[in-house]
């Protein structure tokens, strides 16, 4: 009786654990605005989207959670590294889904980057990289 009971116990854990690894697995980020190609004027209207993980301000640290931030001109990070804060790297650790971005005119490279409470990258994985144009 109580080998069926860890038997049972074993197989839920692994049909746990196996869901939840399908679950990060599927899990991503997006520019829902600008699209990759736009032509865009400045200030640029970004909105960002996300699937398969919680969004959660800076600190939290639930780790199925996190906030956007955006890399200018730049690509994705490896993932546990700190994102750095300056003009080029903006954090929205607010939980924000949307900003409004003044860029100069000319082509950039807007890269969403996912990262956790304390601002570490969750990885290329869990990023896009768009390219635009702005007038």
């Amino acid at each position: 009786m109580m080998f069926k009971k860890l038997l049972s116990g074993a197989v839920l854990s692994s049909v746990f654990l196996v869901a939840v690894a399908v679950h990060a697995q599927s899990a991503k980020v997006f520019f829902i605005e600008p699209k990759d190609g736009a032509t865009v004027t400045s200030p640029v209207h970004m909105v960002f989207g996300l699937e398969g993980m919680g969004l959660a301000p800076a600190g939290d640290t639930d780790p199925q959670k996190g906030h956007h931030h955006v890399l200018i001109d730049a690509g994705p990070m490896q993932k546990g590294l700190v994102i750095p804060m300056n003009d080029k790297s903006l954090h929205f650790g607010k939980a924000q889904t949307e900003a409004d971005v003044k860029l100069p005119p000319g082509d950039h490279t807007l890269t969403l980057q996912f990262g956790d409470g304390a601002h570490q990258s969750f990885g290329p994985e869990m990023s896009q990289t768009i390219k635009i144009h702005v007038k």
